[in-house]
């Protein structure tokens, strides 16, 4: 894994990390899932090319694309929308990079957790099972309340290992199924 300050760096245009450590974008590459820090943490990596499909399963996905309405410059809901929530949340500990404008890296956002890989997942599926039951205690019929009795059930800790599990996302050269 690339690690903060790698030599021969100008040091310009460094992202500064929650930890106080820093990195350039150039050192990210799109696969990167996680990176180890010169604070001696791992901190988890996103870029808004990844696909929410990283933390839950792709029918999921469809369902927050079609039900979800965005007013900004995505066309549907995505990894930029599930990392807004994160930092809504965290805000002292995502450190984020616009890098639209650098042909170089093959991104335009890129966040970096004081969290690792796993936790993160962990607080984003947290995030998302309470949008859900946010959206679904607007309605009134009697399906609404049991999806909802089934989020209030839902281990969020059992899904995200069986998911990793299975989706093996554990590696830079992972992609989604």
């Amino acid at each position: 894994m690339p690690t903060p300050r790698v030599p021969g760096d100008d040091g310009t245009d460094r992202l500064e990390l929650p930890c106080g450590e820093s990195i350039h974008p150039h050192d990210v590459d799109m696969g990167l899932r996680e990176l180890s820090c010169d604070c001696g943490e791992t901190h988890a990596v996103v870029v808004d090319v990844h696909p929410v499909s990283r933390f839950v399963p792709e029918e999921t996905v469809d369902v927050l694309e079609a039900t979800i309405e965005t007013d900004d410059d995505f066309p549907t809901f995505g990894m930029a929308h599930v990392m807004g929530m994160v930092l809504e949340e965290f805000p002292d500990r995502v450190a984020v990079a616009d890098c639209a404008d650098d042909g170089v890296v093959g991104y335009a956002l890129l966040w970096v957790t004081d969290f690792d890989a796993r936790r993160l997942h962990e607080i984003v599926v947290e995030l998302l099972v309470e949008l859900m039951d946010h959206a679904v205690g607007h309605a009134d019929d009697e399906t609404a309340a049991e999806f909802q009795q089934q989020l209030s059930a839902f281990d969020v800790e059992t899904f995200v290992e069986e998911y990793r599990r299975e989706r093996e996302f554990e590696t830079e050269a992972d992609r989604p199924a």
